[in-house]
């Protein structure tokens, strides 16, 4: 994991920030996520249909992208923040579906930072991988603001 001081992350923008590691999808996790947005189609809770019609059940798209806060908490560390809050995206695009028992990482590079509202805006490429895979899963770029 990275560590910069909140006065610093500016001298990161534009580099790589770093790569989470690994995590399965699992059925239980897309069920999970099924249940806590109403989103029950069959293509992601139906194993046996799902099986038989496209291979396997496969992750929500929304889930894939509900998994960029905990991805990226293991990539960078900003010390001396007293707070952060997830204000959007700019662009999100899912571009591979990831299959239940397939493990996804997230490659982060910081594109900018800008003061905002008291704190500092940070925009962020977010590349979810699927392990084994040449076309990711989604690609996002997120943005946060943090307060030192």
């Amino acid at each position: 994991m990275k560590e910069v001081a909140y006065a610093d992350v500016a001298s990161l923008v534009g580099q790589e920030i770093g790569v989470s590691d690994w995590v399965e999808i699992t059925q239980e996790r897309v069920n999970l996520f099924a249940e806590a947005t109403g989103d029950h189609q069959w293509i992601h809770v139906d194993v046996e249909r799902a099986t038989k019609d496209i291979g396997g059940p496969i992750a929500h798209g929304y889930l894939t992208l509900s998994l960029i806060p905990m991805l990226g908490a293991g990539i960078l560390r900003v010390t001396g923040v007293t707070r952060g809050i997830n204000y959007g995206c700019d662009k999100v695009r899912f571009t591979g579906m990831v299959r239940v028992g397939k493990k996804v990482r997230m490659r982060q590079k910081l594109v900018s930072v800008e003061p905002k509202a008291g704190g500092l805006q940070m925009k962020n490429e977010c590349t979810i991988e699927i392990e084994g895979e040449e076309r990711p899963a989604c690609v996002a770029e997120t943005i946060s603001i943090i307060y030192g």
